[in-house]
């Protein structure tokens, strides 16, 4: 059996209100038939903000920021990030001051998410998106001596690290696979890193063509002490694009969140859920598979829709 003590931020867990004990395993019934047995683990629950494995791929970037006394922390996003608000509520809780670089025009009106980082103290910097690609450029021209830089998403071996502990919070010993939506893939590299060597870990891509992925996450695994790689990249299920989607999806998170009474993003969470759904029906997994999804928490993007289209 897995140990179940998980090293938490050198900030104390009084002030931060990340609560662990929240995440639990939760059977997912319309994902299971006599063949295939789903679960999933909730860490959407530990904090209404700083939410899921945001809070576990900023933990150790945080550390290393304390550690060197750091003046801000500085980071990019979206308009809908849930890393960037994470990295607001985040610093102020750690008595930091923080600076998003967020992608797109300082004219257009400020998103629910944005608004929310500034209400937390967060500094905005918008980068059209041209720019944006370039992220060490960004860094180069507005760095200032005492920040200390965090990649998008936490991505990097200290997120990957953090992410790596996800798998120690339970015993998850006992599944064939362990599946999750792949963004900037950072923590599947983590779960890679914890993961049982007979275990699979399937990420779903929720980027359009995003083949490069795999060496992505390749490149991090190539830092870490043991390079083992045992993992998968599926793609075909991103619905357009990152962020993208459709009524149909939108009608699956309905009728998910009516069955289980699990919340889902149309950003990530949805789409892993709906990939599985359809691989399941499709007898991807052979008979008496195990599965444990990972619910990465982060709703912001559901934010940009309409209030009443969800019942959640």
């Amino acid at each position: 059996m897995r140990a179940t003590k998980l090293k938490l931020s050198a900030v104390p867990k009084e002030q931060m209100l990340i609560n662990i004990q929240n995440i639990h395993i939760q059977s997912v019934k319309t994902l299971s038939n006599q063949d295939v047995h789903t679960d999933i683990l909730r860490l959407d629950l530990i904090h209404p903000v700083i939410s899921g494995n945001k809070w576990f791929k900023l933990k150790y970037y945080l550390d290393e920021a304390i550690t060197a006394k750091a003046c801000k922390l500085a980071s990019f996003g979206g308009a809908y990030s849930n890393h960037i608000i994470a990295l607001a509520l985040t610093g102020k809780e750690a008595g930091i001051p923080t600076i998003g670089f967020i992608r797109g025009d300082a004219d257009t009106a400020l998103s629910p998410t944005l608004k929310e980082a500034v209400s937390y103290g967060m500094e905005l910097q918008f980068i059209n998106r041209s720019d944006y690609r370039d992220k060490q450029l960004i860094q180069d021209s507005y760095h200032q001596s005492g920040w200390y830089w965090i990649p998008e998403g936490g991505y990097g071996l200290l997120g990957a690290k953090g992410a790596a502990d996800i798998l120690n919070i339970h015993d998850t010993s006992s599944y064939t696979h362990i599946i999750c939506a792949l963004g900037t893939g950072t923590m599947m590299a983590g779960l890679n890193m914890s993961a049982e060597p007979s275990q699979e870990i399937i990420g779903i891509s929720v980027l359009r063509n995003h083949f490069s992925i795999k060496e992505e996450i390749e490149q991090i695994i190539s830092q870490m002490p043991e390079k083992k790689s045992n993992f998968q990249c599926l793609h075909g299920y991103d619905w357009g694009g990152y962020a993208k989607h459709s009524a149909e999806l939108l009608n699956f998170m309905q009728q998910f969140w009516w069955a289980e009474k699990i919340p889902t993003d149309f950003v990530y969470t949805a789409k892993m859920i709906y990939a599985v759904h359809d691989l399941i029906e499709k007898g991807f997994f052979t008979t008496g598979s195990r599965l444990l999804l990972i619910h990465s928490g982060g709703l912001q993007g559901n934010r940009s829709l309409s209030p009443q289209i969800l019942p959640f």
